[in-house]
């Protein structure tokens, strides 16, 4: 018996599978973004002023500085209510902002003189200031190169924690038509079975896969943090991802052997064979990898 094409539906499968999983991997991407300028109070636009933004319904914060020309962009901002200030040699100035999702907003700050306590006759001249304004780094020593070092550094955090963040919602994803494909393997590999029933497994562990992998990328792309080290649950995660990463792999292969052999009539052998097992081990070690980093231990 020669090889069966797959049915219609598949396609048909495959174009509906994949306009409800692009939406929500579009939803996982922050997109604002907080333009601005920081001048003097004479008006004059001040360079290397350091600008905090901090996101006020989740406590995220992110630091930058301005340019020659005063001005600052962040980008990849969730939308929400934003904190922003800015400092530099004893000026600082705050403002809020609310930032909608795809829309770039548009702040400008003027810095404004430190109100300085009277100082007791008794008081040393360089006693520390009593005022409860924050210092600026500038006034705690730091260099401009030394700040600009630390923000490439929160830069490069900020990133790694947004695509491992991606990563793991996209793992649970996964896990949705992971479990589909495995409860329909119960019907594609057994004696009295059909082509649609073989095709459907088939869709299904494709969708797991495109899935998986492009969780994958996310979690191998993240720039890693020099000096870090990985303790106990994550330990755990990444020694997983030794036995289901390889997993994911072969058994899409052996499926492919074993729908092949199975459409011309012939009874699953030789390495396709494995493709049970296989395709059990890594399910298993795919669903211990998720509840690693779930299980506080």
């Amino acid at each position: 018996m020669k090889w069966k094409a797959p049915s219609r539906a598949l396609p048909a499968a495959i174009l509906v599978v994949s306009l409800v999983i692009t939406p929500l991997l579009h939803a996982q991407q922050p997109d604002a973004t907080l333009t601005g300028t920081v001048t003097s109070p004479s008006g004059g636009r001040i360079a290397n002023s350091v600008v905090s933004v901090k996101n006020l319904n989740t406590g995220a914060a992110s630091t930058t500085q301005t340019d020659s020309a005063g001005r600052f962009v962040v980008p990849n901002l969730a939308s929400g209510d934003y904190e922003v200030s800015a400092s530099t040699d004893g000026l600082n100035a705050v403002s809020r902002v609310t930032l909608a999702a795809h829309a770039t907003q548009t702040v400008n700050l003027t810095l404004t003189t430190q109100s300085q306590p009277q100082t007791p006759a008794g008081n040393l001249p360089n006693a520390p200031s009593s005022s409860k304004t924050e210092p600026s780094l500038s006034d705690l020593g730091f260099t401009p190169e030394q700040t600009q070092a630390n923000v490439k550094e929160q830069a490069l955090l900020d990133k790694r924690t947004r695509m491992l963040k991606i990563h793991q919602k996209l793992g649970l994803i996964t896990a949705a038509p992971l479990i589909a494909t495995i409860v329909t393997s119960l019907g594609a590999g057994g004696k009295h079975t059909s082509n649609t029933d073989r095709t459907v497994h088939m869709v299904l562990g494709a969708v797991s896969s495109d899935l998986y992998f492009t969780s994958a990328y996310f979690a191998i792309r993240a720039p890693s943090i020099k000096g870090t080290s990985t303790r106990g649950p994550i330990r755990v995660h990444k020694a997983l991802a030794w036995i289901h990463g390889p997993g994911m792999i072969l058994t899409p292969i052996l499926g492919a052997l074993a729908y092949q052999q199975k459409n011309n009539g012939e009874k699953v052998h030789g390495i396709a064979a494995a493709h049970g097992p296989v395709a059990i081990v890594t399910a298993g070690a795919f669903g211990a990898a998720l509840l690693s980093v779930s299980l506080k231990f």
